[in-house]
């Protein structure tokens, strides 16, 4: 593989990555399924779930999503090793968010990665959130109301 080749590989991994946060956070669940392989799975193994397949993933987002007040997810560059059509890799993420059960929930983790190249581009064939800190304190904010057009 050319450098050329790899640096974008490497800039559409870092796309995807960006794209799954972008589509939980939009609430966008078809596009959020789509960035994964059609065998693609989903792995929480801190709460003992785990999805397979678009369809899976698709529900689970719409069901988990359903259950927030609001939700923030920041993700942070991690690894990227390059292996012809398959890739893994590491991202970090940061979320908080308060459901509307009141729980709140302030965690630090990673994902494991494994991405596959696709005739649609780079996907995830595989996702494991590790949890790495965990804090359930209520949050003091709130969500401001909707924005209103001058």
């Amino acid at each position: 593989m050319s450098d050329i080749q790899t640096i974008v590989d490497r800039v559409e991994i870092e796309a995807l990555r960006g794209e799954f946060t972008d589509a939980g956070m939009m609430r966008d669940y078809d596009r959020f399924a789509a960035l994964f392989t059609q065998d693609g799975a989903w792995r929480m193994p801190h709460i003992n779930v785990e999805f397979v397949s678009r369809e899976e993933i698709r529900a689970a987002i719409e069901r988990l999503q359903g259950l927030w007040e609001f939700f923030v997810q920041t993700v942070h560059p991690g690894t990227i090793r390059l292996e012809g059509d398959t890739a893994v890799g590491r991202a970090y993420t940061a979320e908080f968010g308060r459901m509307h059960d009141g729980r709140s929930n302030l965690n630090y983790a990673i994902y494991h990665d494994r991405y596959q190249r696709t005739s649609d581009g780079w996907k995830f064939a595989e996702r494991v959130y590790e949890v790495r800190y965990l804090d359930a304190t209520p949050l003091a904010g709130s969500a401001p109301g909707p924005v209103r057009e001058a």
